[in-house]
């Protein structure tokens, strides 16, 4: 019993491993990093590592990605272009070249923009930054070259490294081992003649948010023409305890300055902050970014939602930010003011979720809290008459995702509701009143 007890529970945990990875909006989503081993040398090999950002709605944002593996055996790294180690190691044993790393457990980042040109290649030196797939494929990769000493110089005699990490940029990604796969081929730029690499292997990261964070990063409020209700987000719905906060008005604000020079560094492009921890305007939810939906009008074959994203951190810039919603009548948008948008379709026809994204120089970076800290636009879609309603909290999104990480919804008994489908407590307070005021007109007439 003991045994059939060991492997059910070995089989659950492989299974939650999986699901707690899964995005059932982007199934397939990842990040590919990529060896192809270019030439060999007389102690090893060059390669150029490419990483490829799979995933429909999450980038990799300031202050950018960091790669990590565990060398075979002793290799070391004696020069990389696009970008470099965090940290050199002891390379003692040298003597003439020095290394440019020599730890076993290497972690490498991006270049920053603007370094000489004879220290860049390809699709290196964004800051780490890694758009969406879906929202820019040609910004969606990055890539850098590194030559390896003290390695294999043949397909038979180089180890793969193990142990790969990924950081984007904090925590929430989990790489499974390299797999060595068929070569990659490359085409001239004329498309006439195909060369390809020695050797290949790719290694798979996904993301959860499970493990990038116990709380959610954002929140969800809405409200509706038809209802004075408005439902903020849940209290404490991004956790509240170990969170310092400041109030709008707080003197710690003017002081620094961050109202006055908020929109005049982002135009730096300042990252510095971004570093810095988060700090949170005081609001009953703690989140750093709200999400509100407001179901704005309604007319005879369309309907209008007005979507407005406030950021309530001072220490942080979204740039490229996306916003998905899942609603079933996303599938017959008619307009889209103020952002971009492309369907997200991960299930053949089912076409109920959308990608919103800013407009390039004019939105696409969400500024930190204060008077800048906001970006909005109105979607109008057209109405299917079998589905169409505005009863029971149908006209708003069932889920809701900002940079990729779900946001928490309020729950759906506090949806704002048609006036003429109160809830049962309120039409029955109603029903009793109308009896009581029958009752006192009887007692008059008689």
């Amino acid at each position: 019993m003991a045994p059939r007890c060991s492997v059910l529970l070995l089989a659950l945990a492989a299974a939650f491993s999986v699901a707690v990875a899964y995005d059932p909006l982007d199934p397939n989503g990842n990040i590919t990093i990529k060896w192809d081993i270019m030439s060999w040398t007389p102690d090893g090999y060059v390669a150029v590592v490419t990483i490829n950002n799979f995933q429909m709605y999450r980038q990799i944002m300031e202050p950018g990605w960091t790669v990590g593996w565990t060398w075979a055996k002793k290799e070391v790294i004696w020069s990389m272009v696009g970008a470099q180690a965090t940290e050199q190691g002891d390379c003692s044993k040298f003597k003439g070249n020095i290394p440019h790393c020599c730890k076993r457990t290497p972690a490498v980042v991006d270049l920053l923009p603007g370094v000489p040109y004879n220290q860049q290649i390809a699709n290196c030196c964004r800051g780490g930054v890694i758009a969406a797939y879906g929202q820019d494929p040609a910004a969606a990769v990055a890539a850098f070259q590194v030559s390896v000493g003290q390695a294999g110089t043949t397909n038979r005699t180089v180890k793969v490294p193990k142990n790969f990490t990924l950081l984007g940029p904090g925590p929430g990604y989990t790489c499974g081992p390299a797999k060595v796969v068929p070569s990659t081929v490359f085409l001239s730029p004329d498309r006439r003649r195909k060369t390809q690499a020695l050797m290949t292997w790719n290694v798979t990261c996904t993301y959860s948010q499970h493990l990038a964070s116990k709380y959610p990063p954002c929140c969800v409020s809405f409200s509706s023409f038809y209802n004075d209700t408005i439902v903020p987000c849940p209290k404490c719905a991004c956790g509240c305890e170990h969170k310092t906060c400041v109030h709008a008005d707080s003197k710690r604000l003017s002081v620094t300055g961050k109202h006055e020079h908020a929109h005049a560094a982002a135009a730096r492009g300042h990252g510095r902050r971004d570093r810095e921890a988060p700090l949170l305007q005081c609001t009953t939810h703690m989140c750093p970014v709200r999400v509100h939906w407001h179901v704005k009008l309604n007319y005879k074959e369309y309907w209008r939602a007005k979507i407005a994203i406030t950021n309530f951190n001072y220490h942080m810039n979204y740039t490229q930010w996306t916003l998905v919603a899942q609603h079933p009548n996303l599938d017959n948008i008619t307009e889209v003011f103020s952002f971009d948008y492309k369907p997200v379709v991960s299930y053949g026809s089912i076409n109920d979720t959308a990608l919103f994204y800013g407009l390039k120089f004019f939105n696409d970076r969400l500024m930190e809290a204060g008077p800048y800290g906001n970006v909005q636009s109105e979607v109008l879609m057209r109405k299917d008459a079998n589905t169409f309603t505005f009863k029971q909290g149908w006209a708003f999104p069932r889920k809701v995702y900002f940079n990729g990480d779900e946001c928490r919804m309020p729950p759906p008994d506090v949806y704002p509701y048609l006036p003429n489908s109160a809830p049962a407590a309120a039409a029955a307070s109603l029903g009793s009143a109308v009896v009581a005021g029958v009752v006192f007109l009887v007692l008059l007439m008689a």
